[in-house]
């Protein structure tokens, strides 16, 4: 188990003030200025040295993300200078993920402080934290945090005394899942529809206002702070090789203690459990398949997660992802056809429409989805649905095509039985399933 000493989200749960004379206390903010006169490029490299990954699902090396931006101003079309910019994705739509609302509602300054850190290393002229819709507390929060940073002369002209300028800017989305991918939440912030854009260019070359850009995940950013102060080595002292660091895992679902919790990448899903979340409901044996990050990612059965590294590479392994590590665990009481199918209609709902595969594929997969939950559907569709979600997945212009492809392509590949019972009890046909047990 992580030691406290260890933690760097020490107000998760709230039990103490979020407000700056808070935030101070415990840590935020603490010589700010001395962290940035490390130098622009050297914090760079710190975040590279430390093994950090994108906290939103990809897992992208953050340093390396960072090193993308131009180094010199950039100069468009009529000499008009081009700015770099920061884009925190405060979006946090996936369904099960809510592990970014806790940060921004409890410990904002770090959040805050971290996007003048690395802004000022990416030579960003300001931030921009888009805010999902529904998180109404949460961006008051947020806003007033702001607000007394600037107060404080944290941010604004002269940022901690530091000679440079930066500013923080808090956007609020309409609640929109789409606008969680980096270009549609770019397109959003202009003031345009949220859809996705075609890449390249990708967003370091031309991002928000046609300007260079880097879109980062609110946990990836609030950890530089303490990454700079305690070292690259002591981050990348937690987790596996190529998986680093302590990491925020939510986890839902059928366990006894659902809850949020900070540990060190790579624990094992059963310790995890166990030490955090009071164990299974009903016990390990009444365990039945887990979603491990987010609804986008295919599920793993019982017996195959029980002993998985919770990280990235441990995770593929399985046939699945780390993603936002938000983790849906479902017992033997769960109707996993009927809760993938809800996981079906959802993407459907939130696809944009701009791509055919996506917009055509996800409500016929959805609908295929409805007749196999009531066994309405013939066994030869299992297969022609699986063929649909290989012609959707990776053909269109963001990953919401992949994301509504992968919970039904896992239920065929682990649950393909429970799908053919369906279909023979409704049919009155008993004799295959009786064939298939002898």
């Amino acid at each position: 188990m992580l030691a406290d000493k260890d933690r760097i989200f020490t107000n998760l749960y709230g039990f103490q003030s979020w407000r700056l004379d808070a935030a101070r206390a415990r840590g935020d903010w603490d010589d700010t200025k001395a962290l940035m006169a490390k130098g622009q490029d050297a914090i760079i490299d710190i975040v590279k040295a430390s093994g950090l990954r994108g906290r939103g699902g990809a897992g992208f090396p953050t340093g390396t993300k960072w090193s993308f931006m131009p180094k010199e101003p950039q100069v468009g079309k009529g000499g008009a200078d081009r700015p770099n910019f920061l884009v925190i994705n405060a979006d946090e739509s996936e369904p099960g993920s809510c592990k970014d609302r806790e940060i921004m509602r409890h410990d904002p300054h770090k959040l805050i402080e971290g996007a003048l850190i690395a802004g000022y290393a990416m030579r960003a002229r300001a931030a921009y934290i888009y805010i999902r819709g529904e998180y109404i507390r949460e961006a008051e929060v947020l806003f007033a945090a702001v607000a007394e940073a600037y107060d404080a002369g944290l941010i604004g002209k002269n940022a901690c005394g530091s000679g440079y300028d930066f500013d923080v800017f808090v956007h609020r989305g309409a609640g929109a899942y789409i606008c969680g991918e980096e270009t549609a939440m770019l397109e959003s912030l202009e003031g345009k529809k949220g859809q996705p854009r075609l890449k390249p260019p990708f967003p370091a070359g031309a991002g928000l206002y046609g300007c260079p850009t880097t879109v980062n995940n609110v946990e990836s950013i609030a950890v530089v702070p303490t990454i700079l102060h305690r070292g690259a080595d002591w981050f990348s002292s937690f987790g596996a090789e190529n998986n680093r660091g302590t990491k925020l895992f939510q986890i839902s679902g059928h366990v006894n203690k659902p809850c949020v919790v900070e540990e060190a990448m790579s624990i094992p899903f059963r310790q995890l459990i166990d030490e955090h979340c009071g164990g299974i409901r009903g016990g390990w044996d009444n365990l039945l398949a887990v979603i491990p990050g987010g609804s986008s990612v295919p599920l793993v059965p019982a017996k195959d997660i029980m002993d998985a590294p919770m990280d990235f590479d441990g995770l593929k392994a399985v046939g699945s992802g780390l993603g936002t590590a938000a983790v849906i665990v479902m017992d033997k009481s769960t109707d996993i056809v009927r809760a993938i199918s809800r996981i079906s209609y959802f993407y459907k709902h939130e696809s944009c429409g701009q791509c055919t595969p996506c917009r055509e594929g996800t409500g016929w997969m959805w609908r295929v989805m409805e007749r196999l939950r009531t066994g309405e559907a013939d066994i030869s569709e299992i297969d022609t649905l699986q063929q649909v979600t290989k012609q959707v997945e990776g053909h269109s212009i963001c990953a919401l095509g992949d994301a509504a492809a992968w919970p039904i392509q896992g239920l065929i590949k682990h649950f393909r039985p429970e799908l053919e019972r369906r279909i023979v009890e409704r049919s009155g046909d008993t004799a295959p399933m009786m064939e298939a047990a002898e």
